[in-house]
This record gives structure tokens, C-alpha cells and sequence, in this order.
């Protein structure tokens, strides 16, 4: 019998612990990043847009290689490994950003290394745990992911309140749990050949199921249910701007900046501890209703941050946000693997995040052209209507 930890297969656990340390040290930068580019390097909302906007399409660009590359080889541990180490090297150069430029160059490099290493993980993940535990699986790794975030944002909040305002020194400290990351990822996990669809294991010297290095991800390889997904994903992303804009609007209706990382931590206290629950229901109940509640509980929010008046405001909808992330997050990859083959499990992942990332581009733009043209509510209102168009899609197509 394998090895469980917590009730969890070995690799289930340290993939999740490896999510943790890498979310306390982004989140010891991120929730400060639009402030420090819009206060101290003098940016504009529309520049915050591109960062972000760039920063996540450039990921799912090599998630997208990634994801098959990882599939061809047989092997997905080494690029996870490779990536964790690349953002874990790039990230704390925040501390040196001169110019908005740096950033955006810095946030490229970071978002490099996350690129290499998502697909291949949520494969792994998915190869390593039994069918009917993949909703679980997932979400025990978004919880613990977010558990991560919860700890680095009140890292920053001590941090701002009683030692240091200094954002530099601040971002540096980022650099101690990303060494702890690669540590984990590299030591702790193991390689898990996939399975093909005669639940034979795929191991990359395997002669009997030869290896096809060409690039083809052509979507006739998968099922309509999960060309349909895609196309409802599409939608929702398009009004899914990066959240750096809801720390910049938090701002904007009056919440202090020593409380911004607090903030983010109520956040990320909702989207752990709801993450593995909403996983086990999708399990027993159907990943689209999952899905769809979380969508409109999506498209409520925005609106809210469209007509939000005061701070009391701004944090019920930081919890009611963490509430969507809960029920999407995870349960998305759970019923991807659901829907496609296990030996283009990588590819898969890939072609989902690739989705994501060219609709992540033009939706943080146009949050920005919108804020800074129009005004913040107009924007908000947008990202709402194109949430609850989706859902719609989702409830109507994909049966």
C-alpha cells in the first residue's frame, strides 16, 4: 500500500507543499507590486494592465509547450522542477526595479518559470491520485497554494506595521521560501509515468507506445465536451482582469496601505479553506455545477466592486472573491482531466491555459483602457457581463 500523508498519495502532498512556499514568497510581493509601480515608479492603471496582462499570457504560452512537451517525454518532474527554480531566482530581482520596465521585464521571467512548470504539475498531480479523488487532490493543492498566500500576506502586514515601509527590503525577504520550494520539489516528489486509455503505464522507455516529438495540438485530438469548456473558459477570461486591479480599487475607496496585505489575506483565508471542500463536493455532485456557481458568484462581485461606497464594502467582497477562486480554482483542472484522455493529460493542460492566457492579454488591457478612460465602474460592469455570459454558455452547452 502507498504511503499516504494526511490522507493524501506522497506526491499529492509535496506538490502541495511546494505551492505553499511558493505563494508565501510571491505574496510577500504581489499585493504591494500595483502600488509600488503606480507610487514609486509613477504608472499609470493602463501600465499595471500590461504587466499583468503580459506577465499571464507569456505563462500560458509555455504552459501550453510545456504541457506537451511533458507528455512526448514522458516526464514531467524535471520541468517542474525548472520551473519552480527559474521564478524562484528571478522573483526577489523586485527588490532592484528601477523603472516600470523592470518590472515588466522581471514579471516576464517570473511568469516564465510558472509557464514550465503549471502543466506539467496539474498532469502529475492528476497521474498520482485515484479517479475518484481528483476534485479532492486539487483542492487540497489550491488550499494549500492559498494557505501560502494567507501566510505571506501577514508576513507583509507585520512587516509594514511595526519594522519596515521600505517595499525593497520587503520584496528581498521573498527569496527564503522560494529556496524552500525548489527544496521540496526537488528532494520530495517523484516522477509518475502516465496511464494510456488500456490503463497501461506510459514510462518514457516504453518501445511498445513510441514517442511522437512533432508539435500537434490540434483540437480534432480531444472531445466536443472539452472544446466546449475551452470555449466557455475563453468568455469568463476576457472579463477576468488581473486582481491587481482590485488592490488598486481597494485603494481608491479609502483602505490603508498597512491594510492592504491584511486584505489579501482574508482573501486567501476563504480560498483555502473552501478550496478542498468545494473539490470533494465536484466530486460526488458534478464539477460544472461547482463551476458555475462559482462564475456567478464571479459576476456578483464585480458588480459590487462597480458600486462599492466604502471599505466595509471592499472587505465582504474580498471574501465573497475568495469564494469564486474556492470553487473554480481546482475543480477547473479536476474536470479537465475528466474530460480528455490520460496520456494528453499535459497536452491538455496546456491547451487550457493557453486559452486562459490569450484572453488573460486583452482582459487586464482593457480593464486598464477602461479605468483610466471611463472610470473604474464602467470597468468593473464589463468584467461582470462577460462573467454571467459565460455562465450562461456553461449552463446551456455543456451538459
Amino acid at each position: 500500500m502507498k504511503k499516504r500523508i494526511f490522507g493524501f498519495e506522497k506526491n499529492i502532498f509535496f506538490l502541495s507543499l511546494t505551492s505553499f512556499f511558493t505563494d508565501v514568497s510571491s505574496e510577500i510581493i504581489y499585493p504591494l507590486l500595483p502600488i509600488f509601480l503606480t507610487s514609486v515608479l509613477g504608472a499609470g492603471a493602463a501600465f499595471v494592465g500590461l504587466v499583468e496582462g503580459v506577465a499571464e499570457t507569456t505563462a500560458s504560452l509555455m504552459k501550453l509547450f510545456s504541457g506537451w512537451l511533458s507528455d512526448r517525454i514522458r516526464k514531467r518532474k524535471a520541468l517542474v522542477v525548472f520551473g519552480y527554480t527559474l521564478s524562484s531566482l528571478t522573483r526577489p530581482l523586485m527588490a532592484l526595479a528601477a523603472a516600470p520596465w523592470n518590472v515588466l521585464a522581471i514579471r516576464f521571467m517570473d511568469r516564465i518559470g510558472k509557464g514550465i512548470r503549471n502543466s506539467p504539475r496539474d498532469a502529475l498531480i492528476a497521474d498520482s491520485c485515484a479517479p475518484d479523488e481528483k476534485g479532492r487532490s486539487f483542492g487540497f493543492n489550491r488550499a494549500m497554494d492559498h494557505a501560502g498566500a494567507m501566510v505571506g500576506s501577514l508576513i507583509v502586514f507585520i512587516l509594514l506595521l511595526g519594522v519596515s515601509k521600505n517595499y525593497r527590503l520587503i520584496f528581498a525577504l521573498a527569496s527564503i521560501p522560494a529556496l524552500f520550494a525548489v527544496i521540496v520539489v526537488t528532494f520530495f516528489t517523484n516522477e509518475v509515468a502516465p496511464v494510456n486509455a488500456d490503463n497501461r503505464r506510459l514510462h518514457a522507455d516504453d518501445r511498445r507506445y513510441p514517442r511522437k516529438f512533432t508539435f500537434d495540438l490540434r483540437l480534432s485530438a480531444f472531445s466536443k465536451k472539452f472544446k466546449l469548456f475551452l470555449f466557455t473558459v475563453f468568455i469568463f477570461t476576457l472579463g477576468n482582469s488581473s486582481d491587481a486591479f482590485l488592490l488598486l480599487r481597494a485603494r481608491s475607496i479609502g483602505v490603508g496601505i498597512t491594510f492592504i496585505p491584511l486584505l489579501w489575506f482574508v482573501l486567501h483565508v476563504v480560498k483555502s479553506f473552501t478550496s478542498t471542500p468545494s473539490g470533494i463536493i465536484s466530486d460526488k455532485f458534478g464539477r460544472r455545477r461547482v463551476i458555475l456557481l462559482g462564475w456567478l458568484i464571479y459576476g456578483l462581485v464585480y458588480l459590487g466592486f462597480g458600486f462599492a461606497k466604502n471599505t466595509s464594502h471592499i472587505w465582504f467582497l474580498f471574501a465573497a472573491y475568495g469564494l469564486f477562486y474556492g470553487l473554480t480554482e481546482g475543480v477547473e483542472r479536476a474536470f479537465v482531466a475528466d474530460l480528455v484522455n490520460a496520456d494528453v493529460r499535459g497536452s491538455a493542460y496546456g491547451i487550457y491555459n493557453f486559452v486562459i492566457g490569450i484572453a488573460a492579454l486583452p482582459a487586464s488591457l482593457l480593464m486598464g483602457v477602461l479605468w483610466q478612460t471611463l472610470g473604474p465602474q464602467v470597468a468593473f460592469l464589463f468584467g461582470a457581463a462577460l462573467a454571467f455570459a459565460a455562465s450562461i454558455a456553461l449552463a446551456l452547452f455543456l451538459k
